[in-house]
């Protein structure tokens, strides 16, 4: 593993790269934009368009920009359990949980799925995690600086990773992989196509049903064009993939989360599981407990915002004539058929239904404190299956 230094500087002095699947996206006609560092496709036919395929049938996102990182070692379940807040020794293997980098006061670094692996992927790591693209440099040389010398991280810069979103991505996945049909919401596990392997969850950032696939980056487009073959899938760009997110619900890191927030106060305190709130042990817990006890300052809340003009990001929110928070994450729902906006308003406004203003290109509109998802979630859960 290389110092803290070292990765910052890398970092910082990478142009925009390409994605494994560069050259596909931009034959089939990819608008593309620089993201998290990396070119790649905002649209195809047009987000409104990806947005409801989606919704209806199954999208095909290039998510390759995403740190892939592997953990072994002794002690790497302590060492986890340290700086991030979930029960990672109570994870079993095969089994995914939402989970958070915190920094020693509680404020959140990024926000990351991790999974307990089988001994057998990825050379004998034991866990496996996929963290945020734009920020996975700064993510490893935190964990670097924090780890003991006895566990060894991985960046698995040699994988690509494919999401398959919507309703009808299981079958379409199925029809290629049969044994994914026995998958459900957060569980995942090692599978072979064509002689490739695979680590596949159940997972994704849609709130809709579907999976995520690590794949060796040399057979990124062999996978990708299987799967656009089927009349079910379509590739889908950033843009719809940030629309369908927010009718769902889901942070984006940068913008929803970052160091000045804690945990409870974005209504992430789901992650953090009853032991490890009793225990204690990690980053940030005496803040926890702190804001569990005493409330938070100010909470990440749901908007639905009168009219047809879509509050933006940096927008003020006010109570009568005080400023009481800011829009992190706005637009149009095409679900919907209106504008939504996710921001952080002081505590004493975050209660459902309560009734604020956003300041639009010096307008005040009316907004109302709604309950997320907007859209409701449609993850497919062993119990109500």
């Amino acid at each position: 593993m290389t110092g803290k230094e070292d990765v910052a500087t890398i970092e910082e002095e990478l142009p925009p790269g390409t994605l494994p699947l560069d050259a596909w996206q931009r034959a089939r006609g990819a608008r593309m934009v620089v993201f998290a560092n990396y070119h790649m496709p905002i649209q195809y036919e047009g987000i409104m368009a990806e947005h409801s395929w989606t919704r209806e049938h199954a999208g095909l996102f290039d998510v390759s920009h995403m740190g892939q990182l592997s953990f072994s070692g002794e002690g790497v379940d302590e060492a986890l359990e340290q700086l991030l807040p979930s029960d990672i020794k109570g994870l079993k293997p095969f089994r995914q949980r939402y989970s958070m980098l915190l920094d020693e006061e509680g404020g959140i670094l990024d926000d990351l799925m991790v999974s307990r692996l089988d001994g057998g992927a990825f050379d004998g790591a034991d866990i496996y995690m996929v963290v945020n693209g734009a920020t996975k440099y700064d993510d490893m040389g935190w964990m670097i600086e924090h780890l003991p010398d006895e566990v060894t991280m991985n960046h698995m810069d040699e994988q690509a990773l494919l999401a398959l979103q919507g309703p009808e991505a299981g079958d379409a996945l199925a029809t290629l992989i049969p044994e994914t049909a026995g998958l459900y919401f957060m569980q995942s596990g090692p599978f072979t196509w064509r002689g490739v392997p695979l680590w596949i969850s159940r997972s994704g950032y849609t709130g809709e049903d579907g999976f995520e696939i690590s794949i060796p980056a040399d057979n990124a487009e062999l996978l990708a064009d299987a799967l656009a073959a089927l009349p079910q899938v379509k590739p889908i760009g950033l843009g719809a993939r940030d629309s369908l997110r927010l009718e769902a619900g889901l942070p984006l890191y940068g913008h929803d989360l970052d160091p000045r927030v804690s945990a409870i106060g974005a209504d992430l305190g789901f992650a953090i599981q009853k032991r490890r709130r009793e225990e204690g042990g990690f980053f940030g817990h005496a803040r926890v407990m702190k804001e569990l006890a005493d409330g938070p300052g100010s909470r990440r809340v749901g908007l639905r915002v009168d009219g047809r003009l879509p509050a933006r990001e940096g927008a003020p929110i006010f109570a009568g004539d005080v400023m009481v928070g800011e829009v992190t994450s706005g637009g149009f729902a095409p679900t919907l058929g209106a504008p939504i906006a996710m921001g952080w308003v002081s505590l004493p406004h975050s209660a459902l239904g309560t009734a604020l203003e956003v300041e639009v290109r010096g307008k005040r509109i009316v907004a109302t404190v709604a309950p997320m998802p907007f859209v409701p979630h449609r993850y497919r859960r062993q119990k109500s299956a």
